[in-house]
């Protein structure tokens, strides 16, 4: 059985000189919107990354119109594509925590001055 085995691998070194070796698949670390980074950076930094990405590429409602059109534009500026406004946002998201409290402070403020 061993002569039969090394006698075909003979067989396959005399048309090109040297053995093959089986061809390898590449190795794909976390796929997804972050698989562009590859093994790089560490995972967590990757997991976060990956939130925030989302966060950004993602459709939000539009506060004006109720539609889900709203997309970024770039840093912080935030456009709907069916009612065409442009409001002013976070980063990431069209709203940010900060701003929402001080949303609910000025309506707040606002009710006390009517009463």
């Amino acid at each position: 059985y061993s002569k039969i085995s090394h006698q075909k691998a003979v067989v396959s070194t005399q048309s090109t000189g040297h053995l093959k070796m089986a061809k390898r698949t590449k190795k794909v670390g976390i796929t997804g919107i972050t698989g562009k980074y590859g093994t790089r950076y560490g995972a967590s930094l990757r997991k976060m990354i990956k939130k925030i990405e989302i966060s950004q590429h993602s459709k939000y409602t539009c506060m004006f119109c109720g539609k889900d059109t709203m997309k970024r534009t770039v840093v912080g500026i935030w456009y709907c594509n069916a009612c065409r406004k442009t409001v002013a946002g976070g980063a990431y998201s069209v709203s940010t925590t900060a701003a929402a409290t001080v949303r609910s402070a000025i309506r707040r403020l606002r009710e006390m001055q009517d009463v």
